[in-house]
């Protein structure tokens, strides 16, 4: 057994979330494309069964009550609260992150006032949030400015309306320093947008801690809901009362069904809803998240820092020097949890990888990408995929 293998036996013999893998539907393949999709919680395929048999086959139209199917969203969005640090009653689940990004940047610049026309973006952010914020900015009269996170305070102005960042980069996985950022865009007036798909349910957020404004994020990553689960949108509780949506739908007015033909804002993180909830996949999300029960989100972070750690160790080891760069950084806080390596033919790399049962992903156009969820990833696990690397590598 060599040094690193007997080190990986060490490490997750001492693991406190090791029992947490048992909870996952998981083989012999390393998986580390958590953060594209998350693997599936055992229990989810049970509970969709019964709400397709049960509540839909024999309950039907009573299940709206009877099932909590009307509560779902802001029931769900309570159970993701503590994974980013905010009370209940501020988050909603439904839509899409792009739609619920556009939802919140329009907000914000409706909220931000008279005489604020600008919107920064993330220059660096996906491309929805990108193509989301132009749209935006052109339907709100405001110019659109891409800034690189680093160059955000020096960019800000009084015209600055709102800010849309992502805390993790999907690319890199460089951590944005999210209380800083969030004050500087404070201390300019603006209104703070961040993009959590990258970061909930892989390290602490602090949303309320920090001041955040809005946020939004995925739930297929490190909340494992399952392909095109439903997003969230979050709403800080001293914004609920001026959170004016453009998209106001039935499930957003005050009394939905009153059927009126005037438009009136509920009251509170409600106002984020617009149309019928999607049950089958958010029932889904709501019983994937009951692996959450009794981990800690420090906890989480502190394995997802120690796996990246021994990657990145082991692939020093094992790859030949120069074959690999990693654009990720070595500070523990400006990472969050993945790596991303630079590698030659990385396409091909990737696609052999995932021959020998270690499966990542890859961006164009030189990227190896390597996603940790610390609920189901093992230091073997860990050992194991940067030894193949090293053997296809040379």
């Amino acid at each position: 057994m060599s040094e690193f293998a007997s080190k990986a036996g060490a490490l997750d013999a001492a693991d406190e979330l090791a029992a947490v893998r048992k909870q996952f539907v998981l083989d012999d393949v390393v998986y580390l494309d958590g953060n594209s999709l998350g693997a599936l919680p055992a229990n989810v395929p049970g509970r969709v069964e019964d709400v397709v048999r049960r509540q839909w086959g024999e309950l039907r139209i009573r299940s709206w009550d009877e099932s909590g199917w009307w509560t779902a969203p802001e029931r769900i969005g309570d159970r993701i609260a503590p994974l980013v640090g905010a009370a209940a009653g501020q988050i909603v689940v439904g839509d899409s992150t792009s739609v619920n990004v556009f939802k919140a940047l329009v907000a914000a610049v409706r909220m931000a006032g008279e005489g604020r026309d600008e919107i920064l973006v993330d220059a660096t952010t996906f491309p929805t949030d990108g193509y989301i914020a132009e749209s935006a900015a052109r339907m709100t009269g405001c110019t659109l400015r891409p800034v690189v996170p680093g160059e955000v305070p020096r960019a800000l102005g009084d015209r600055t309306a709102a800010v849309l960042l992502n805390h993790v980069d999907y690319r890199t996985g460089r951590l944005h320093d999210l209380p800083s950022l969030t004050a500087a865009v404070h201390d300019a007036g603006a209104i703070a947008v961040w993009d959590l798909c990258h970061s909930a349910g892989a390290l602490p957020v602090g949303l309320d801690e920090h001041g955040v404004d809005l946020a939004v994020g995925c739930t297929y990553k490190y909340l494992n809901g399952g392909p095109g689960s439903p997003a969230y949108l979050y709403v800080r509780h001293g914004l609920q009362d001026r959170f004016d949506s453009p998209l106001p739908g039935w499930n957003s007015h005050a009394e939905p069904f009153g059927m009126r033909a005037s438009f009136e804002p509920a009251t509170g993180a409600l106002r984020g809803r617009v149309g019928t909830p999607d049950i089958l996949s958010m029932l889904a999300l709501e019983a994937a998240l009951e692996v959450w029960e009794g981990v800690s989100i420090e906890a989480v972070r502190a394995k997802s820092l120690a796996l990246t750690d021994f990657f990145l160790e082991c692939v020093e080891a094992y790859v030949g020097q120069g074959r690999v760069e990693s654009l990720t950084p070595v500070a523990h806080d400006e990472r969050g949890s993945q790596v991303a390596l630079r590698c030659d033919d990385a396409g091909d790399v990737m696609k052999r990888l995932i021959g020998r049962g270690v499966v990542g992903d890859f961006r164009q156009p030189d990227v190896l990408r390597f996603g940790f969820t610390p609920l189901y990833v093992g230091f073997a696990d860990v050992e194991r995929a940067a030894r193949v690397l090293g053997d296809l590598l040379g």
